[in-house]
């Protein structure tokens, strides 16, 4: 009862409380039995060490001496100790494993028993079935004696009415072939033929086998003849075709004809579905009414008239037509490419993938067959071809270009199936270069549509600036120096030169975001075509960048530099306004437009430049090289003009005999005008401009460059005929220490630049025509006067006033030289007839 209470009490607490310790205890178990973690015993030397307590060779009388020998008196009380607690651990420990393991003990022990009950019953149901299976077995053997003899005569009565079964259907071959050939079961009638054929051909020396095989073969010759007549006829859907000729190879027809008679049949078909497509393109009109008509359009002057103020992109219609490129594109298609497809179908099913049989094994059909196939399928895919070419060289419309685009993906991507029949076929490739070639056609479209707008766009700006509404502050100085359409109100202008080039300027980019949207889908993700290398690749970066972007741009830069080459003298018929307008709006793609267009095509169609592509810098150099060029004509026609009033006033004027200066020349009153009209255009489009500093004196009205003592002096004492050599000297020595003026030197883009270069040119033309010319006293007087009023007004418009002192200086020693009288008017005088003018 004591151990039964320690044990129920030991119990609990060791064995289900403490996880760690069950383990350790399983553990020294093993280790116990020499059980290994998947429990198997593990291989260990054996100890022969007596004193291992744990070996099967331990001797107690050798470790106790062992100890007694060792230890001392607290080391063996020690080692008691250890081993009392060692074996009270096992004790416990054994109790908890019986513990736990009582109720699987007990189970493991109903199981044995219960097996052993089971395995008893079984044992009596052997023995019972091994008896049964003895008397089946006598029994079968039995029977089997029995109706040995009655098997054989069975046997051979079954093979008697198969034979006579097969005779049957031989004798009825003829019958039911005509029966089959009346219903035209022309399939059933040849499975019926080919089974008896071997064995017609194997007994046709017997008399009644011979005339079944001879009725069988005249009836089959009629079956074949109508399955060929139903051949050529071709009224017959694919299907039916297509069983003519799995027919007529099965009787023995030559698989070479039959190719060539499938094929030409198809070609019939095939032909009628191109014929129909190229009725769709008859009603276009010819290649000569074309050429009048482009004839025609080529005499119409590049920059037509717009009917609108604001152009938009003309777009060519295309020819009439029944039917537009996306429904074309859809009957050719579904009609044709669906057709061919199916042909091939068949072709290939019929007479290569069908595994030829016998005789037939060894002519090598399947590589004839294929043969055949490739160059019927490469004919008709080229007539096809040029008529879709044809289709879509008659789409010259740029409005829309999503049609074109969705038809070219549908073509390109029905093409397909003809890869996945005819892998080796070079239709798919061919209609690949057939997209590639309308994508390129089409970008040169839209270049030339991007040309003709910005030529309609210049005809716009160059009616606006004919217009004569247009005012001194808002527009420009006519061709001849006058005012366009002479002064009018400042409310009756409708547009500005800052207006109309915002306007031409936003038209232009406009257009161009418009042009690369419509060739952007080309390259959109739901086209089949657009994952071709090409488009990828070489269509983004020369297609649309170098040859639609750039070359726009160069088109824009040499246009515009044209005007430049074609003017004559006069500044032919391009109003300076144009030019000045025109440079303004190449200066401004140099600084800005043309690096933000070309970043937009980058990012809009992600160029790789794989090729070499034109860079940035070489676009903004030539663009601001033809803004340079333009702005120098202005600055010239507009000297010009100037200089040919100037010319004029002086070639026309007897200077000899001329009337005492009253008042200025009325022509000087019109330079000063017109150089403030240009003054004001110049200033609409261009920064001021720096300016050296100006001497206190410049803005006094009565400053003159003759009222100083030495100019006073010099003409004094150096006009008079006693001292001609004087003059001429002083007049070279003040020439060598004055600076050099080069009249025609480039301008800088600024206002204070251009007024300076303009008034170089006309004050240099007014130099020279002096110098041809002889004067007289009052002549050279009227000189002054003109001089001093151009001094007073032409030194606000130049960047240095000394330019226009030393000019001016010039002319008047110019006038004093040749003059016959030198007798200068008083200052004071000049000053009070420029006041009054």
């Amino acid at each position: 009862m004591d151990g039964e209470a320690d044990g129920s009490v030991a119990v609990p607490g060791s064995g289900s409380d403490d996880p760690s310790r069950r383990r350790r205890v399983h553990g020294m178990l093993k280790l116990y039995y020499g059980m290994n973690e998947e429990g198997k015993a593990e291989e260990r030397p054996e100890s022969l060490d007596p004193c291992d307590i744990n070996g099967p060779h331990f001797d107690p009388e050798v470790f106790l001496n062992k100890l007694r020998r060792e230890c001392s008196l607290a080391e063996l009380m020690d080692q008691e100790t250890c081993m009392v607690k060692q074996i009270r651990s096992l004790d416990s420990d054994m109790q908890t494993l019986v513990y736990e393991n009582y109720n699987k003990f007990i189970s493991a022990t109903d199981t044995i028993r219960k097996m052993k009950n089971d395995f008893k019953k079984m044992e009596d149901e052997m023995d019972c079935l091994s008896a049964n299976m003895a008397a089946i077995t006598e029994f079968s053997a039995r029977i089997s004696g029995t109706l040995q003899d009655q098997h054989t005569q069975i046997t051979k009565l079954s093979g008697v009415h198969t034979l006579l079964r097969k005779l049957q259907f031989l004798f009825e071959l003829p019958a039911r072939l005509n029966k089959c050939l009346e219903l035209q079961a022309y399939a059933q009638a040849v499975r019926s033929h080919r089974r008896a054929r071997c064995v017609l051909q194997q007994y046709s020396h017997l008399p009644s086998f011979k005339g079944i095989q001879d009725d069988c073969h005249a009836i089959m010759d009629k079956l074949a003849q109508e399955l060929r007549q139903k051949f050529r006829d071709g009224g017959s859907s694919a299907k039916d075709l297509s069983e003519c000729v799995e027919l007529l190879l099965q009787l023995d027809e030559p698989a070479e004809e039959l190719c060539d008679k499938f094929l030409s049949h198809a070609r019939s078909r095939l032909e009628s579905d191109l014929q129909g497509l190229e009725a769709e393109i008859r009603p276009y009109p010819s290649a000569s009414a074309m050429k009048d008509a482009s004839a025609q359009r080529a005499s119409t002057p590049a920059a037509g008239s717009p009917t609108d103020n604001s152009p938009k992109m003309s777009a060519t219609p295309s020819p009439t037509s029944n039917t537009d490129i996306l429904e074309f594109i859809d009957r050719g298609c579904n009609e044709f490419v669906s057709s061919l497809c199916l042909v091939i179908t068949s072709y290939q099913e019929l007479f290569i993938n069908h595994a030829p049989k016998g005789e037939l094994a060894s002519k090598n059909i399947p590589q004839m067959a294929n043969g055949k196939l490739n160059a019927f399928v490469d004919d008709l895919a080229a007539r096809y071809f040029s008529l879709v070419e044809r289709r879509i060289q008659e789409e010259k419309g740029v409005a829309d270009n999503s049609l074109l685009v969705r038809a070219l993906d549908r073509f390109h991507r029905r093409l397909q199936a003809v890869t996945k029949l005819l892998p080796g076929s070079a239709v798919p490739n061919k209609g690949t270069e057939i997209v590639i070639r309308a994508a390129t056609e089409r970008v040169k479209q839209y270049l030339s549509a991007l040309q003709s707008f910005y030529m309609d766009s210049l005809t716009d700006v160059r009616q606006a600036l004919a217009t004569p509404r247009l005012s001194v502050a808002s527009a420009s100085v006519g061709g001849g120096g006058a005012h366009l359409g002479g002064p009018t109100s400042g409310r009756d202008a409708p547009t500005s030169l800052p207006e109309l080039l915002s306007s031409l300027s936003a038209a232009i980019l406009n257009q161009i975001k418009s042009v690369l949207a419509s060739v952007h889908l080309f390259t959109a993700k739901d086209i089949t075509f657009s994952n071709k290398p090409y488009f990828k690749g070489e269509f983004c970066s020369q297609g649309v960048r170098e040859n639609l972007v750039v070359s726009f741009i160069k088109f824009v830069c040499q246009s515009s530099r044209q005007f430049c080459e074609s003017a004559g003298d006069k500044g032919g018929s391009t109003p300076p306004a144009l030019l000045l307008l025109l440079s303004r709006l190449c200066l401004d793609y140099e600084t800005s437009t043309i690096s933000y267009i070309l970043t937009l095509t980058d990012e809009q169609f992600l160029v790789q430049h794989h090729n070499p592509v034109t860079p940035v810098t070489t676009l903004c150099a030539e663009a601001r090289e033809a803004a340079q060029k333009l702005l120098n004509h202005y600055v010239k026609v507009q000297g010009l003009i100037i200089s040919q009033m100037l010319r004029k006033s002086v070639e026309t004027r007897d200077w000899v005999n001329t009337i005492e200066p009253r008042n200025v020349r009325a022509v000087m009153k019109r330079v000063v005008e017109d150089t403030t009209s240009i003054d004001v255009q110049v200033g609409l489009l261009y920064e001021e401009g720096v300016r050296k500093a100006h001497s206190s004196d410049s803005s006094k009205r009565t400053f003159s460059v003759y009222s100083s003592s030495r100019q006073q002096a010099r003409y004094a004492a150096s006009y008079t005929p006693s001292a001609p050599m004087d003059t001429n000297l002083l007049s070279n020595i003040h020439k060598l220490f004055s600076e050099r003026i080069d009249i025609f030197s480039s301008v800088e883009f600024n206002k204070v630049s251009v007024m300076t270069g303009i008034i170089k040119i006309s004050l240099k033309t007014f130099l020279e025509c002096v110098r041809l010319r002889t004067f007289g006293r009052y002549g050279l007087q009227q000189i002054q006067v003109d001089c001093h009023y151009l001094q007073m007004y032409l030194w606000r418009f130049v960047s240095d006033e000394n330019l226009v002192h030393f000019l001016l200086d010039e002319i008047v020693g110019s006038s004093a030289h040749r003059c016959l009288d030198p007798a200068p008017m008083e200052q004071s005088v000049i000053e009070v007839i420029c006041e009054r003018g």
